[in-house]
């Protein structure tokens, strides 16, 4: 259980949330709503007690399982077993139970057999083998493949170490009295693993508060709906399911709207009637009662609600290339003994479209990677044409510096801009004021990639290298996002699991991964999407 009693939630100095009161309680299932950058990820930080509330308390009572959207916290070494094991304890259980069999195989003695016997006794005592077969199940049905669960945390994709994060919460069984934050929980899962979370997250007995832009499990899941207005640093909120807000809202929007056109109207007349009786003395008093009657019948409405900003996202404009920009020969890589893509071959023409689709863990990323120069293959090569120019988005925003701040990161990737055009591209793309000197690592998702998407902007690219583009976006940032990727004039290489995205990108052609077979586009390929 959650209890939030009177708090204040900053960055900096803005201000996010201010006197919020709220609880999470056992079989509460919450969304957590609102634009891109109105705090959502920062109020659910608060809520797992990662940062302070600056005034205000936060009470927790129970376990509590936080699911952040940047996976690269976990010791890359470890392995997938572990890293989920270690929810409960138990990779440390069953490290010292296989070193106590290694120490019984060398030397068969009593103190030996009485040291396997303890250790085992520990294992059992964690769950034992059931728990290690509850955890494959859990990671199989996120998706993950039994040949990963013994690979080190490293060396998996980016959408697989998100699953590992998952399985590692869904693991720690958290019952009753435990509460799930989970942000963006779906993202980089395949259909078939957000249908098998719907149902384990129906399941949960505990509180759950979730942010996702995947409309329908918010549907199929919540029945309380938090919404962050930053306008207002306040949070509303609604004791109901997904579609009950919603007509909620709209018909709560309607009644503040015609409450505030009825009092405005009353107000006028009253001030109006003022104005012409204020000139007399005898009704001089009974001009100025109605002035101040006036003034509080309009300071008593709810504050006029402002339309939510939406990023105005264009793409850069290619500057001239080749009739062949960009190819690959044979491109191989492997991870260790793992590997990852073999033989492909790649023709990225001018002004081409061509999606890339495999399920996770299959290469996607990877040949991104290379063709963006930031990898490099164990054998074949990246063909760079003449007038090569390559603008990289990264699933993992690692294009960006998260030590430096939002308006020193566009300037390191549009050297020519002035600071003045530099802030103007920013206000854009919705970073203004202050938010523009905040560090990047600070950022939400949603935040990061618009911040990379800005970084665009000015690059001059003629082939556009996009990883998943629409990850983490509310509904109207997606939307801008997908009508650039429309009209942009360039070539695009994309990799993404959203059938929208497929849309706006109208591919000509497709690759398959990991298999590296490449082919004209049909829409029997359209299947393959939901499943990337």
């Amino acid at each position: 259980m959650i209890t939030v009693r009177g708090a204040d939630v900053r960055v900096g100095a803005r201000l996010l949330l201010s006197g919020v009161s709220c609880h999470v309680t056992p079989g509460d299932r919450i969304g957590l709503v609102g634009r891109n950058g109105a705090g959502k990820t920062t109020f659910l930080g608060t809520l797992a007690g990662l940062r302070p509330p600056a005034a205000g308390t936060v009470t927790r009572t129970g376990s509590v399982g936080h699911l952040a959207q940047d996976s690269r916290a976990a010791d890359p070494t470890v392995t997938v077993t572990d890293r989920i094991l270690s929810a409960r304890g138990l990779d440390g259980a069953v490290w010292r139970l296989e070193e106590a069999a290694r120490r019984l195989g060398d030397n068969a003695d009593a103190r030996a057999l009485t040291a396997y016997d303890r250790a085992e006794a520990a294992f059992e005592a964690g769950g034992g083998y059931a728990a290690e077969a509850e955890a494959a199940r859990v990671a199989a049905g996120l998706g993950l493949p039994a040949e990963a669960m013994d690979l080190p945390v490293g060396r998996l994709s980016g959408g697989q170490k998100r699953r590992v994060e998952l399985a590692r919460i869904l693991f720690a069984g958290h019952g009753r009295d435990g509460t799930l934050l989970l942000d963006e929980p779906t993202n980089h899962l395949d259909a078939d693993s957000v249908g098998w979370l719907r149902g384990h997250l129906a399941a949960h007995r505990g509180g759950l508060v979730l942010v996702s832009h995947d409309v329908r499990l918010l549907a199929d899941t919540v029945n309380r709906v938090f919404h962050l207005d930053p306008g207002r640093a306040a949070l509303d909120v609604h004791h109901t399911g997904w579609e009950a807000y919603l007509a909620q809202r709209e018909t709560d929007e309607r009644r503040r709207v015609r409450e505030r056109a009825n009092a405005e109207r009353k107000a006028a007349a009253l001030h109006a009637q003022a104005d012409r009786m204020k000139s007399r003395v005898a009704t001089a008093t009974t001009a100025r009662s109605m002035a101040r009657r006036a003034d509080r019948m309009l300071a008593g409405l709810d504050p006029a609600r402002q339309a939510e900003r939406v990023a105005r996202i264009r793409l850069p404009e290619p500057a001239p290339c080749g009739r062949m920009p960009l190819g690959a020969v044979a491109l191989s890589k492997a991870y260790g003994t793992r590997p990852v893509l073999h033989g492909v071959d790649l023709a990225v023409d001018r002004g081409g479209r061509l999606v890339v689709l495999g399920l996770n863990g299959a290469g996607k990323t990877t040949l991104l990677r290379m063709l963006a120069g930031r990898e490099a293959p164990d054998s074949g090569r990246v063909v760079r044409g003449p007038g090569l120019r390559i603008g990289y988005f990264a699933q993992e925003h690692d294009t960006l510096d998260p030590a430096r701040t939002v308006r020193e990161n566009l300037a390191d990737a549009a050297p020519r801009l002035t600071d003045g055009e530099v802030r103007a591209v920013l206000g854009a793309f919705l970073f203004r004021g202050d938010d523009a000197e905040k560090p990047a690592g600070v950022l939400s998702g949603g935040e990061k990639t618009r911040l990379a998407l800005a970084a665009l902007v000015h690059s001059g690219a003629n082939v556009l290298l996009l990883d998943e583009p629409t990850n983490n976006l509310d509904p109207a940032s997606r939307d801008e996002v997908l009508a650039a990727v429309g009209t942009y004039p360039g070539a695009i290489v994309m990799v993404t699991h959203d059938e929208q995205a497929l849309d706006a990108l109208r591919p000509e052609r497709v690759l398959l991964l990991p298999d590296a077979d490449e082919d004209l586009w049909s829409e029997g390929y359209r299947g393959l999407v939901g499943l990337a």
